[in-house]
């Protein structure tokens, strides 16, 4: 008997573990993180945890060809033919992740501005709903490495023309007033949360960078009701990568990725919907100054404003054209008010 319940064990685990696929690089043979996985119709349908790997189960109902986005850019296809497999090699065509420039090292200043690239993205019922992508910086407190400003220098706005915003029709909203740059203010407390139980938190090393997963789950068991309309399932994480074994510092940050989601719905409604948050920072330029009087605008979503083709620079992430090739004409970009 004994001999059976173990033979049931195995058994259920090695089912378990086999329903776990990971992507890695076929270069390196290192875990591919965050590859997103869309369905031929442009829904996201999952993406790799930060160790590369997602569950089978999570892509059903299976179809027989996806696409594959890592790092803002096309890895072509996942077939069904692929998923019998624990593990998928991937051709990664993206170059590794160029270090922050520092242009000065007058560590004496008063503050630090971190400059870089950002996108943004809103998913409803794993279906892009809005975009915006742009030129930021980061104003830090050099004595304290706490974020004091951000400033957006340009952007540029896009949505879908079939959003209908009926106010009791959550499926049909525009979420574009949602699309935010990054807020980098958790970069001080990484270590705070290293300490609180309360939060997941996983950390992974590859072969050009080190990176820390940190994520949390609210409102699981039950809802909350307000003004007509309820929400469960929040969920929200944080992704930074760094430099591989640097001492995890400003000048050290090649990425900053936030998640967030909930579901939602009116009272009215039969079924919730689930609305995504994507928010990303690519940082390039790290300058000490005594001067934190950076050119900016405010970011209004009703609008881009923007004086230079800046998703042309190569390197930039531009997730535009991936979501255009989803959604040809029906993504359009709202009216540019800067001058070019």
């Amino acid at each position: 008997m004994k001999k059976l319940i173990l033979f049931f064990a195995v058994f259920a685990a090695f089912a378990f573990q086999a329903q776990k696929i990971t992507f890695v690089s076929e270069e390196t043979g290192k875990p591919l993180p965050k590859v997103m996985i869309f369905s031929n119709s442009g829904e996201l349908v999952t993406t790799s945890s930060i160790d590369g790997s997602f569950e089978k189960d999570s892509l059903k109902p299976f179809q027989n060809e996806y696409a594959l986005i890592y790092e803002n850019e096309s890895l072509g296809t996942l077939n069904l033919a692929d998923l019998n497999t624990a593990v998928i090699k991937l051709r990664d065509n993206v170059t590794d992740i160029e270090p922050v420039v520092v242009n000065n090292n007058k560590k004496d200043a008063k503050y630090i501005l971190l400059k870089g690239n950002f996108n943004t993205y809103i998913f409803l019922n794993n279906r892009l709903n809005s975009y915006a992508d742009g030129i930021v910086t980061y104003v830090f407190n050099n004595k304290t490495k706490k974020l004091k400003q951000i400033k957006i220098e340009q952007y540029r706005i896009f949505e879908l023309i079939n959003s209908d915003n009926k106010q009791k029709a959550v499926s049909g909203w525009n979420y574009k007033n949602g699309l935010r740059a990054p807020d980098l203010k958790s970069l001080s407390q990484i270590d705070d949360f290293k300490r609180n139980k309360r939060l997941k938190l996983r950390e992974v090393s590859t072969s050009s960078k080190d990176a820390v997963e940190v994520s949390a789950e609210a409102l699981q068991d039950k809802e909350l009701s307000l003004f007509g309309y309820r929400v469960y399932d929040v969920k929200a994480g944080m992704d930074v990568s760094f430099e591989k074994d640097s001492k995890k510092e400003l000048r050290d940050l090649l990425e900053y990725k936030i998640i967030s989601g909930f579901k939602l719905k009116h009272k009215s409604e039969a079924a919730y919907n689930k609305v995504t948050d994507y928010r990303n920072f690519y940082p390039t330029d790290l300058s000490y100054t005594d001067d934190d009087d950076v050119p900016a605008v405010k970011f209004d979503q009703s609008k881009s404003s923007y004086k230079t083709s800046y998703w042309s620079d190569a390197g930039f992430p531009n997730m535009q054209t991936v979501f255009a090739n989803f959604f040809k004409n029906d993504l359009k970009e709202v009216k540019n008010t800067g001058s070019k």
